[in-house]
């Protein structure tokens, strides 16, 4: 089960675990691989290897050597022969590089400043989160410093050096809230444009106004004609909220999603192939096969039965984790053809309108697999469709009714729904209660907390804060 939620990503760091681990597995293809391929057609064997047996200390006594002896390892090699000998395996690059806090440690290093501003800076940059910002009071941070390094600073010492660090790049770092964030940026722009004088003023004076939308208020109280309020909020909006996290140096920045699932349509025909990054090539060792039959020759011997019980625990763990690989990829691909054959249309169109109602229960009924395996796969897979890449989970949903009885997926309530907010007057946007009257007038049963729930779902803000000017 733990190896089934692991995602394409994470297997190969599982793998390469086992194989430090374990002597007695090996990575590599299997020297005979005509016969696996033959194996290889009839994945469901790795189903009934889940079943857990117990043995006896007397039957373990009792063991079979040729279980554990063997030319043939390819009854150990997973790999699916799912490309070519000439297809061009590539590998995305992930680019390296110093941290956030480095980087603002490299501008401290151009700084004019005495050995004791030079600590407080250092102090300071390792008290700012991954966001850029200070969270902390600066006399709790005089505190930190009189406690733990013995230096003795004023709070005005502390803020000195703050606001030095606060003319580092990128903008907006050292701030101790988004309001102040804000402004540092804004404080880089030219003044003389009007624009930027107006956002200043309401980033000083109307913050609370600006952050619910009140822009009429906003409008009033600075005599701001609608033409320079958009301007001027405009230039806010632009601005980044979260200086630490645009530091294209950090790791977070890397992140990429490798599908579980390829899913090709050629002339209608839909063809589904399992990555084969969740196929590696594993094999038993010779070597630990060999150990176990010289040492076997002897079991009269103290220490070669120690050996031998030694060597049998390896290679039943290298037997067992290989026979998990295979159920896994075995469970992966039994699920993922389920969704497919319940989502037939769906796959071919890609329109999300016909998606059908289909919840887990549906497809564990199909696989005749408990519904917590099905959602453990549909929890952490992807697919990659002609149309994009998508997480397993975002193909199930509830049914709902229409008017004429017609059960539909609520997904397509949600499209409908994402387009008539997408298509409303941002001067007005649509409430909850008017989205709920456009939907029944197409036909669908919903109510205002549903609307609302399903708008939250989609990430979507209530109406006061999608207005716009």
């Amino acid at each position: 089960m733990k190896l089934l939620q692991v995602p394409t990503m994470a297997l190969d760091q599982r793998i390469k675990e086992e194989l430090e681990i374990n002597p007695a597995l090996e990575e590599g293809a299997s020297d005979d691989s005509s016969e696996q391929d033959e194996r290889d057609d009839d994945l469901a064997a790795a189903d009934n290897s889940s079943d857990d047996q117990e043995v006896s200390g007397e039957e373990r006594d009792d063991f079979d050597i040729s279980e554990y002896i063997s030319d043939d390892d390819g009854d150990y090699r997973t790999r699916m022969n799912n490309t070519g000998p000439d297809d061009e395996r590539t590998e995305i690059p992930v680019v390296s590089g110093g941290s956030f806090h480095d980087m603002l440690l490299s501008q401290l290093s151009l700084c004019d400043f005495d050995d004791k501003q030079y600590m407080l800076a250092n102090h300071l940059i390792g008290s700012l989160d991954e966001d850029g910002y200070l969270r902390r009071e600066v006399q709790s941070i005089c505190d930190d410093l009189a406690f733990s390094q013995g230096i003795e600073a004023t709070t005005q010492e502390v803020e000195e050096v703050l606001h030095q660090i606060q003319l580092f790049d990128p903008a907006g770092v050292g701030a101790r809230d988004l309001r102040e964030c804000l402004m540092l940026q804004i404080a880089r722009k030219d003044p003389r444009k009007e624009s930027i004088r107006h956002a200043l003023a309401i980033l000083d004076e109307y913050m609370e106004e600006f952050s619910k939308k009140h822009y009429e208020k906003i409008e009033k109280a600075l005599e701001l004609s609608d033409v320079q309020l958009k301007d001027a909020i405009n230039e806010i909006i632009h601005l980044n909220p979260k200086p630490g996290g645009s530091f294209s140096g950090d790791s977070r920045g890397a992140q990429t999603v490798i599908p579980d699932f390829i899913l090709t349509n050629n002339d209608g025909v839909l063809e589904l192939t399992l990555n084969s990054r969740n196929a590696p090539d594993l094999r038993i060792s010779k070597q630990y096969s060999r150990m176990l039959e010289d040492y076997s020759k002897d079991t009269n011997n103290k220490s070669n039965r120690e050996a031998i019980n030694f060597i049998r625990q390896k290679l039943d763990a290298a037997k067992w984790f290989i026979d998990a690989i295979r159920q896994r990829q075995f469970t992966l691909i039994r699920t993922m053809q389920a969704i497919l054959d319940y989502q037939r249309e769906y796959f071919v169109e890609g329109n999300e309108k016909m998606l059908r109602p289909m919840i887990l229960k549906d497809i564990a009924e199909i696989v005749q697999l408990d519904i917590s395996t099905v959602s453990r796969v549909a929890n952490s897979k992807y697919v990659q469709t002609p149309f994009g890449t998508f997480l397993l989970k975002t193909f199930f949903s509830e049914a709902l009714s229409t008017d004429s009885g017609e059960e539909v997926s609520s997904r397509e309530v949600k499209k409908i729904l994402s387009d008539a907010i997408a298509n409303e007057d941002k001067r007005k946007p649509l409430p909850d209660d008017k989205l709920m009257k456009i939907l029944n007038q197409k036909g669908y049963n919903i109510a205002r907390r549903t609307v609302a729930k399903y708008r939250e779902q989609l990430g979507i803000p209530v109406a006061r804060l999608r207005k716009e000017l």
